[in-house]
């Protein structure tokens, strides 16, 4: 291995393979968009020698990786492998040998093989520098690099036959050090233009949507090299964004030595971002010059001298003075088909749309800043947990995350948490503390891991009459079609513990189960009244947006509603009071504060200058403390109106004008 990088290195090799051929291809990525790719290929497997005398030299991945680097080149992909096979000026039937002992992996076997492929050229007519195909299998970068279950192992794939198909699936059962004569290495310019931009083979397939351009694997890679390098920073997987003024976001991340800065790259639709990222320093981790009230989705790039990680997840921000009363988690880790690692979208949006700005305000984290402390659930009101089809390889909710989430809800807190698998991976499959979170805590059983445990047999579910969602349409989720994951197994439901049955799986008899349960009311250890609302579906699947937005409208105006857009403040008044409202006048919103002294049950609601009511802000008991509220009237008429507080046998009241 050492002489071979020697001779290389030194440019010991044929003239005709430093001629690349160029490629032009039109791939998708993993939202279904289409790309145009240019890349240039060795037209023959690396070689050693001269024009008249030369050996196709198999080697393993350590080496190949070193003369890669050396010379900015890259291992194909699998998918790249085909491609470059459909693409071949010639193609010949594969030169095969039976083992014997080991001499197909001595060097005497790797001349004959070398001999052998020299006759078929010369057979078809082809000169040497044509580009071939079918003549080895190929050393390639792919996500089975990193399987933990086969560590520095070699990853290897194709061998066309003239049929086509290839006669090495990937496979990596091969330790590095192992090398046979149907081994060969081509390489790849590591740089290539992606629709007319430059770009890198690494920089490709470790994006969380473009990965799918150059691979036919499932997720991004997260190491594009045999070769580890520990002194680039890893991506960021613990970390959030919040309200840090009008204008700015805060990026909140877990302390790494290794990184100098973050580059932040932004969106308007979490698919496209721009070009040229925003570097902030871990110092001042500030987004500035934002829009306000505007929804941003945002990924991120860990950077030092020795270059910049992958990019992140992508999660959601909105600039703006309002406390943010809801958090949005993403939890949904798994690397499943179809996940882009980008569905906070739909429910950022679904959010930012069902409300006025007090239900609007939100701060965002991944599963991985809750459990590290750097996002605490208790400070907000409404938590919505993003699960996907996340399940037992990857927990639904880890031990520490369940810790979290029992406090939250003892504590009064709302929960919405989605995903396919949660009663599978809690219930059917989970411990003897996972049954009771599930069973207590969520307020559901595990029935059956699809609608009359046939998958992908249902893909809609209609929402019932209880706890105000009556009327709601019927919501119908993706099957693989509609940009986001199939949802072949959606967890079938059945209430616990005082949970109801709120959606039911259309078709379905609700004798089997429910695909929704609800429940308000006291937790276990609890001191104030919780509510949770589980799907056993993903809520970022159902593919008509207005369908997600009347949903999260319901659940947070109606089911949600006492909580969202308010919130406590430090210090205990005193006395009930209530504070004229900020601004006045005001359009459209405005910050309405009072005083509890003691706990007790308030009622704090509008009415127009004729009486009629025209919002409820509050009606619900209280503890002691300092509140504010936010009365959004985007959509009533200008004039006069009377906030009026009820509590503990007063009531106050205050005018507020609307000018619009």
């Amino acid at each position: 291995e050492e002489a071979i990088y020697t001779e290389i290195s030194k440019g010991n090799i044929p003239d005709f393979l430093r001629a690349p051929k160029k490629i032009q291809a039109s791939f998708q990525d993993a939202n279904g968009a289409s790309h145009a790719v240019v890349y240039e290929v060795m037209p023959d497997y690396l070689s050693i020698g001269s024009n008249e005398d030369f050996c196709r030299i198999p080697m393993g991945p350590i080496t190949a990786q070193r003369i890669a680097n050396l010379f900015g080149a890259s291992l194909p992909t699998p998918k790249l492998v085909d491609d470059i096979y459909a693409n071949a000026e010639v193609k010949v039937a594969p030169v095969t040998y039976t083992p014997v002992g080991n001499a197909n992996e001595l060097v005497s076997k790797f001349v004959e093989h070398n001999q052998a492929i020299e006759a078929q050229r010369t057979a078809a007519g082809k000169p040497p520098g044509a580009l071939m195909g079918g003549t080895k299998k190929d050393v390639v970068l792919s996500n089975k690099i990193t399987d933990p279950a086969r560590t520095n192992n070699v990853v290897i794939y194709g061998w066309h036959k003239l049929d086509g198909q290839p006669i090495q699936p990937i496979y990596n059962g091969h330790i590095a050090s192992y090398v046979d004569y149907s081994h060969g290495i081509r390489l790849v310019n590591a740089e290539l233009l992606l629709d007319s931009s430059v770009t890198t083979v690494a920089k490709v397939v470790t994006n969380a949507v473009l990965y799918k351009v150059l691979s036919n694997e499932t997720g991004p890679m997260t190491q594009a090299s045999y070769l580890k390098d520990n002194t680039v920073p890893a991506g960021p997987k613990s970390f959030g964004f919040r309200s840090a003024g009008p204008a700015s976001l805060e990026f909140v991340v877990k302390p790494d030595t290794l990184v100098t800065e973050y580059q932040i790259f932004l969106s308007a639709d979490g698919v496209s971002f721009n070009a040229e990222p925003i570097t902030i320093s871990p110092a001042a981790p500030v987004i500035a010059g934002l829009v306000p009230d505007s929804l941003y989705f945002i990924r991120v790039k860990a950077v030092n001298l020795n270059g910049a990680s992958a990019p992140s997840e992508v999660l959601a921000g909105r600039p703006g003075t309002l406390q943010e009363t809801m958090l949005i988690v993403n939890g949904f880790d798994r690397a499943s088909t179809g996940n882009t690692y980008n569905f906070i979208r739909q429910h950022a949006s679904a959010i930012r749309a069902a409300g006025g700005p007090g239900l609007r305000a939100f701060a965002t984290a991944t599963n991985d800043a809750v459990t590290d402390g750097l996002f605490s659930l208790n400070q907000y009101a409404v938590v919505d947990y993003i699960l996907g089809d996340e399940s037992t390889a990857d927990e639904t909710f880890s031990t520490a995350e369940q810790t979290k989430v029992k406090s939250f809800l003892q504590n009064g807190g709302r929960l919405f948490v989605s995903g396919a698998e949660i009663g599978w991976d809690l219930d059917a499959k989970g411990s003897t503390a996972d049954k009771d979170f599930i069973n207590n805590y969520l307020k559901v059983k595990y029935a059956a891991d699809a609608p009359n445990g046939v998958s992908a047999s249902t893909y809609s579910a209609d929402v019932l009459n209880v706890y105000g969602f009556a009327g709601l349409p019927q919501l119908a989720f993706d099957n693989g079609t509609h940009g986001s994951i199939d949802v072949k197994w959606p967890d079938v439901l059945k209430p616990a513990s005082g949970g109801v049955g709120c959606a039911k799986y259309t078709g379905l008899d609700t004798a089997s189960g429910f695909s929704g349960v609800c429940f308000a009311g006291m937790f276990p250890g609890g001191t104030r009244e919780g509510r949770v609302v589980v799907l056993g579906f993903p809520f970022e699947t159902v593919y008509a947006p207005t369908l997600r937005e009347q949903f999260m409208a319901r659940l947070l105006s109606v089911y949600f509603q006492d909580l969202t857009g308010v919130q406590s403040t430090a210090g205990v008044p005193h006395e009930f009071a209530l504070s004229q409202n900020y601004p006045n006048p005001f359009n459209p919103s405005t910050t309405i504060s009072y005083g509890v002294p003691s706990a007790t049950h308030v009622s704090l609601r509008v009415y127009d200058a004729l009486g009629r009511e025209a919002a409820v802000l509050v009606d619900r008991v209280q503890g002691a403390g300092a509140y504010s509220a936010v009365f959004d009237a985007a959509s009533l008429p200008s004039g006069m109106y009377i906030a009026v507080l009820l509590a503990g046998g007063r009531r106050l009241q205050t005018k507020m004008l609307l000018v619009k």
